[in-house]
C-alpha cells in the first residue's frame, strides 16, 4: 500500500520541480512514485472549478481520492498541489493518512522566479485587464501549515539539500508507513 503525501506550498515554490525530481531518482531505485500536480488536475478532474474557498477545498479533495484509488499500485502518491487551508490539509491528512510537507519560499523569491508570470499578473493595479486578483499568498489565502510533517525551505537551501531532505523523509514514510 502506497504512502501518500501531500506537498504544498506557494506558486513557484518548488512542489513540481521535487515531486519530479524525486519521481526519477526513486524510478532509478526500482520504487513506484506518482506525481498529483495541481495544474493538470485544473486542466482534467477539476475543469470545471474556479478559486473560491469551497472549489480549492474541492479540487484538493478530488485529487486525495483519485490518489487513494490509485494507492495500491505506488509506493508513494505525491500531490504537488498549493493547497492553501489547513482544513484541506487536516481532512486529506486524516482521511488519507497523507503526511503533509510545506515547501516554503519567501515572497520576494517567489516574485523573483515567477515562472508562469503569476506575482506580475497579481500585482498589477486594480482594473488593469490581466490582473490576478486570487492569486494564493499575495491576495488570496494561504494558511501557514500548523501539522506539517516537513519544511523544506527553497529560499535558503540548494535544490540538492532540498531534494536530499525530502527523499530521505518519504524513505521514511515507505518504511514506516502510518
Amino acid at each position: 500500500m502506497g504512502v501518500i503525501v501531500q506537498f504544498c506550498g506557494l506558486s513557484g515554490s518548488g512542489k513540481t520541480t521535487l515531486a519530479n525530481a524525486v519521481f526519477h531518482q526513486f524510478e532509478k531505485e526500482g520504487l513506484k512514485v506518482m506525481v498529483l500536480d495541481g495544474d493538470h488536475y485544473r486542466l482534467t478532474l477539476c475543469k470545471d472549478l474556479g478559486f473560491s474557498k469551497a472549489d480549492r477545498l474541492e479540487n484538493v479533495r478530488r485529487i486525495a481520492a483519485e490518489a487513494e484509488k490509485l494507492r495500491s499500485q505506488y509506493d508513494v502518491l505525491i500531490l504537488s498541489i498549493i493547497n492553501p487551508f489547513e482544513i484541506g490539509r487536516n481532512h486529506i491528512r486524516l482521511t488519507h493518512q497523507a503526511e503533509v510537507v510545506w515547501i516554503k519560499c519567501e515572497l520576494e523569491t517567489l516574485i523573483k522566479r515567477d515562472t508562469k508570470g503569476l506575482y506580475y499578473k497579481a500585482m498589477l493595479p486594480d482594473k488593469h485587464l490581466e490582473k490576478i486578483y486570487n492569486l494564493t499568498g499575495v491576495n488570496d489565502t494561504f494558511d501557514a501549515p500548523d501539522k506539517a510533517a516537513l519544511v523544506i525551505e527553497t529560499t535558503r537551501s540548494s535544490p540538492k539539500v532540498c531534494l536530499d531532505q525530502l527523499t530521505f523523509f518519504l524513505k521514511q514514510c515507505i518504511r514506516q508507513p502510518r
